[in-house]
């Protein structure tokens, strides 16, 4: 059987979509990595852990209940290692008619086997990955990421540190700041990347949703009535230990001498970077836009991009926060069942108007903390030469430079000349930094590009991509004559 309708990423974009599709009477299956859908903001707790029940797990609940409601299947556990299909398939071989030729998804079941489905339409609601920036010593063990933070407190209920200084941008700064103090743990600082100004010039936007202003003075005041120092401004120059964390040092941003704070844990981040593996693989048109997180697809108003019956949701699609994100995935799911012949243009125009709407409103407060989060380049013209930036292959900055110099114009052919990005995280970790080095040479960061988009999206044993087969399986060619 081929779905109406494939979703990639059960996060709450993913769930909105899927709901949605399926509560239309569409057949839709959703694929999600983790063991129960709700992504980084609304995971849900392991079964058996008994977490507080807080404004987001509210949230994800009622999504997750909407969902379960919906007749939408839901395979979770589930590692989506390749698309393909649809403006992938050679014309030649596309079914008769106008009808374009099925998505294919390839993943890896819970238990290891493989799995492949077909789907007239894909909505990918594929969420982010953090940006750190590289420093020296930021390979040390006990530096982590704000998002890897969250995971621990969220679904564990774990402290990243006894006494843990917390490092980065975004209001995910003061959320895992206020989480770790409330459960017992000591913030030694809180070093953000944002002005007070610039705070006092996001409220106006942040005004649009009170609840999560709210929110967020309600951290910022707990944090102080503790006793928390919150240096504004302020970045991490280095961080120090022999086999494990031992101090931070960090610095106003535009420049002043380090304050040396000790720690056994450093949880720091520099904003989300939306991930375009998909849309860079079927080759879809992408914009570079800082403020929403670097590469974006170009999408319409409906969260259609450039492929045919290919959509973009969430903040995979362009940072805008967990807010906004249950809308955009309902308005890609109501574009994919009107271009499907599943949903006429009356019933589509009434349906959009109001998940428009509720786009609208929330991505002015998601907005403008996605502008707050974009890369400053300060913090990468301060990286030494001899700094790691590529973790898995060991590549400098020097070595990038030096690529540069050797003729490597843009962010593949870095690649090919040292490996950058090459290693298990695909250059998740690495690439922005990179990319941002090698724009600084050649010309800005339109002209440094992105890696090409390959497979697998994610890495997962080779007997996945292989199958079973025997030698003699393999059909050798006669040699060429002489």
């Amino acid at each position: 059987m081929i779905a109406d309708l494939a979703v990639l990423g059960g996060g709450p974009a993913g769930m909105a979509a899927a709901t949605e599709a399926a509560r239309r009477g569409a057949r839709v299956v959703l694929f999600e990595e983790s063991p129960a859908p709700g992504g980084q903001v609304y995971r849900a707790p392991p079964p058996g852990f008994g977490m507080p029940v807080d404004a987001d797990r509210r949230a994800g609940d009622a999504l997750r209940a909407a969902l379960a409601a919906s007749g939408a299947e839901v395979r979770t556990g589930h590692r989506v290692w390749g698309v393909g299909g649809g403006p992938l398939v050679p014309l030649g071989d596309r079914p008769v008619g106008n009808e374009p030729a099925p998505f294919r998804i390839d993943a890896l079941a819970p238990d290891g086997s493989a799995v492949a489905m077909e789907a007239r339409a894909l909505v990918l609601a594929s969420g982010t990955h953090e940006r750190i920036i590289a420093f020296p010593g930021w390979t040390l063990p006990g530096v982590i990421g704000l998002a890897a933070a969250t995971i621990l407190l969220k679904a564990n209920g774990v402290l990243p540190g006894r006494r843990v200084v917390i490092a980065g941008a975004g209001p995910l700064l003061y959320a895992v700041a206020y989480k770790i103090a409330a459960n017992g743990g000591q913030v030694a600082a809180v070093a953000d990347l944002a002005t007070a100004g610039e705070w006092l010039r996001a409220l106006p936007a942040l005004a649009a949703r009170p609840d999560l202003l709210a929110r967020g003075a309600a951290w910022r005041a707990a944090l102080l009535a503790k006793g928390v120092p919150v240096l504004a401004g302020h970045r991490v120059v280095s961080a120090h230990g022999d086999d494990v964390l031992h101090a931070v040092a960090v610095a106003p941003l535009e420049g002043g001498p380090p304050r040396r704070i000790a720690c056994d844990s450093l949880c720091v981040g520099h904003g989300l970077v939306p991930g375009t593996e998909a849309t860079r693989a079927f080759r879809a048109a992408h914009r570079y836009a800082p403020a929403e997180g670097g590469w974006v697809p170009v999408l319409d108003a409906d969260r259609r991009t450039s492929i045919a019956r290919l959509y973009a949701a969430g903040d995979g699609a362009g940072v805008r926060g967990a807010a906004a994100a249950p809308a955009s995935g309902r308005l890609a799911a109501l574009a994919a069942l009107r271009d499907l012949g599943l949903l006429d243009a009356a019933a589509h125009g009434a349906a959009r108007v109001g998940a428009l709407a509720e786009f609208d409103r929330a991505a002015k407060a998601g907005g403008a903390m996605a502008a707050m989060m974009a890369l400053r380049p300060a913090l990468v013209a301060s990286i030494p030469p001899e700094t790691i930036i590529c973790r898995c292959e060991g590549v400098t900055r020097e070595e990038i430079e030096g690529a540069v110099a050797d003729g490597a114009a843009e962010m593949n052919q870095v690649k090919q000349f040292t490996r950058c990005g090459m290693g298990p995280c695909q250059g998740r970790l690495c690439g922005e930094t990179a990319a941002e080095i090698i724009g600084a040479l050649v010309g800005g960061r339109e002209k440094a590009g992105f890696a090409t988009g390959r497979l697998p999206l994610r890495p997962v044993p080779m007997e996945a991509l292989l199958g079973d087969f025997d030698y003699a399986d393999i059909p050798v060619p006669k040699a060429a004559p002489i």
